[in-house]
């Protein structure tokens, strides 16, 4: 395959994810009962691009590339259609501030920080954790998917308690994901690992 072809999927899965995600993007602005038809059309180009790749390519070589790819084109609306927003007072009538363009106090920025950190990482290792115990398939390969989980999990994470206005509702979710994650895992290694 000459380098012109090989870049043909590539562009191809770069425009899918593009199309995609503003087709998403578009039914999120709409927001009314024509939005189900954007949203169904939305994932069907995604997933039907990474079907398609994973059949012509290989099923982990496609995946992989769809994945990356998709993501690229969809990062890329994204970008272009972020919003730079101003600063303006508000007037009379108009919206109330969203929660994380309020004012903060200094002890609240730093519980989140606690609690997006160490606290959703613990949180995050715990569910990459409990996957890796109760995923099939051979041992090194389970490692491997949830070590590559791990950050994601963390991320999600710390973006949903950044923000969320509830300090005390964000500190028992990811205390019970913690508890939860770390002992089913537990709890199915010695199953499994007995059974074994």
């Amino acid at each position: 395959m000459t380098l012109p072809e090989s870049l043909v999927p590539v562009i191809i899965l770069l425009a899918g994810g593009a199309l995609g995600a503003a087709l998403l993007r578009r039914s999120w602005l709409r927001r009314n009962g024509s939005a189900i038809a954007l949203i169904v059309a939305g994932w069907a180009v995604m997933l039907g691009l990474l079907l398609a790749s994973a059949w012509l390519v290989g099923p982990v070589k496609g995946v992989a590339a769809a994945c990356v790819m998709e993501g690229i084109g969809a990062l890329a609306v994204i970008w272009l259609g972020r919003v730079r927003r101003k600063a303006v007072r508000l007037r009379e009538g108009e919206a109330v501030p969203e929660p994380l363009e309020e004012p903060g106090r200094f002890w609240r920025g730093v519980l989140r920080t606690l609690l997006a950190g160490p606290l959703g990482m613990t949180a995050a290792m715990a569910a990459a954790f409990c996957i890796t115990v109760y995923l099939p398939g051979d041992p090194r390969t389970r490692i491997v998917i949830g070590g590559l989980l791990m950050p994601v999990l963390w991320g999600l994470a710390m973006t949903w308690t950044l923000a969320d206005r509830r300090l005390l509702r964000a500190a028992a979710v990811l205390v019970g994901t913690s508890v939860a994650g770390f002992g089913l895992g537990m709890l199915g290694n010695l199953v499994l690992g007995g059974a074994a």
